[in-house]
């Protein structure tokens, strides 16, 4: 009998603790939630089955990175100095106009000029991309910075550490970051290995403090290579077999990514030095000098997003380039999956006129993503804007073609996820050279994919079209 009467007062004490905690969770998301739709959602799950919503809501409901200190903003006095010194030794550099209307805003979003003198190099799948990277590592001669989302233990995985393992003993300084959720199953072995070599081995450490512990909704996907300060590698390729040659899964991996020699690269390298400060509390001695390749050379702007911005950065790059096409707007990512204000800049953009292409997989490696992409078909469709499905392997690629003067290529996705919640990086290069380079391997991926057609969701079964419209529901956390 006592027994019994303690169990209900266990519940009893249970329920109150969570419909108060779901009342406090409630107000927080009302005072946080970046969106009035997702503030709702949450209010009415934490208010009405709180046992899920609350813990639910601390783990996917954050929308800001809690202290992450962004060294161009406020903060840490030591960064800024730095971070205000890199960008005193670019100010003379910066370019001159030549940059479109689509890099112009942008610049205010980076914090950070178009730089000028640059020569890029579009690396076109794993082969290139790595063949590159693993060169540039050969000639550094002071210090390679290294961060990926994932790295894996294996063929690739493996290369690298080889490769970082003998630079680090011949004294090049190694810095290696990667993120501690996309590279979950690193063993730690492998870091190890690179640890007893002399490399410097973190983790992101996105639950770094008290406020952070259950934060695990926000990642790190930035994929960035810096040898000695004047050279950068950024784009869409994590470290793992797959990336290479697609696979078990996949045939082909489509992937690209972009090299950057010259000035641009600090810009990449200050990115690096946010995120290495973050997850150590440590400033390494780097080389600020700027190094022009030539005189005119490309205009290259960087763009690190993520949530510690005091504005969604990402979105906002993303609208801003889509209100500035004129003629085409092509965007190629894995993930489709816009909110409603990038919708709206592509529908305008297709009633206006402009060349609206949007490249995905055919083939999903995401099945919630894959399904969520089938419910903006038909908003798309009657506005113009194009959705081509690649059918020759699983495309990763994340790049973008603003008319005939602006390609970006980064780690972006164009998803709620990328906009909002990780932290990303996208190189802008405004060089109409290098803009027909990139059209025409968008028009050679477009040649291997299948336009969609009007009808291709209704034809599908009543149980695929409540299963897309169920999924678009997660949008917000895809």
């Amino acid at each position: 009998m006592v027994a019994r009467k303690t169990t209900r007062t266990v519940i009893v004490i249970t329920v109150i603790v969570f419909h108060v905690l779901g009342a406090i969770s409630s107000i927080h998301a009302v005072m946080s939630t970046r969106t009035s739709q997702g503030a709702i959602a949450w209010v009415v799950s934490l208010n009405t089955f709180p046992y899920l919503a609350v813990p639910a809501y601390w783990i996917f409901g954050r929308s800001k990175f809690q202290g992450y200190i962004t060294a161009r903003k406020t903060g840490d006095l030591e960064i800024q100095e730095y971070a205000a010194h890199a960008m005193a030794a670019v100010d003379e550099i910066r370019s001159t106009g030549r940059e479109s209307a689509a890099v112009r805003a942008a610049e205010l979003l980076a914090a950070m000029p178009t730089l000028r003198g640059n020569e890029v190099e579009l690396l076109i799948d794993g082969a290139a991309t790595f063949g590159s990277i693993f060169e540039g590592m050969d000639e550094a001669r002071d210090y390679i910075l290294i961060q990926f989302y994932i790295v894996k233990d294996d063929g690739l995985g493996r290369r690298l550490q080889s490769k970082l393992i003998s630079r680090a003993r011949e004294g090049i300084r190694v810095l290696f970051l990667y993120d501690e959720i996309g590279s979950s199953m690193l063993p730690r072995r492998y870091l190890k290995e690179l640890e007893d070599a002399g490399v410097q081995v973190f983790n992101f450490h996105s639950r770094k403090g008290p406020r952070n512990r259950f934060q695990i909704n926000m990642r790190n996907h930035r994929k960035i290579v810096v040898v000695d300060g004047h050279t950068a590698w950024v784009g869409g390729h994590n470290v793992g077999d797959e990336y290479l040659d697609g696979g078990p899964d996949f045939a082909r991996w489509r992937d690209t990514h972009l090299k950057i020699e010259g000035p641009a690269a600090l810009a990449v390298q200050l990115s690096f030095l946010e995120d290495w400060h973050w997850a150590t509390d440590t400033i390494p001695e780097l080389d600020w000098t700027p190094r022009h390749i030539t005189r005119d050379g490309v205009d290259v702007l960087v763009v690190p997003t993520g949530p510690a911005d005091e504005l969604e950065t990402a979105q906002l790059m993303f609208i801003h380039a889509i209100n500035s096409a004129q003629e085409r707007i092509w965007i190629a990512s894995p993930y489709f999956v816009p909110d409603e204000a990038v919708m709206a800049a592509l529908q305008l953009a297709g009633l206006r006129g402009v060349d609206v292409r949007i490249l995905i997989p055919d083939s999903p490696d995401h099945l919630l993503v894959y399904l969520a992409a089938f419910s903006y078909f038909d908003q798309a469709k009657s506005t113009g804007v194009k959705i081509y499905r690649y059918t020759g392997g699983f495309l990763h690629e994340k790049a973008m073609l603003v008319d005939d003067s602006v390609a970006a290529i980064g780690t972006a996705n164009f998803d709620n996820r990328s906009f909002r919640l990780n932290f990303e990086i996208t190189a802008m290069v405004a060089d109409e050279a290098f803009a027909d380079e990139v059209k025409r391997m968008f028009l050679d991926d477009f040649a291997q994919s299948r336009r969609m057609q009007p009808g291709d969701f209704h034809r599908r079964s009543f149980w695929f079209r409540l299963a897309v419209r169920l999924a678009r529901l997660t949008s917000p956390v895809l």
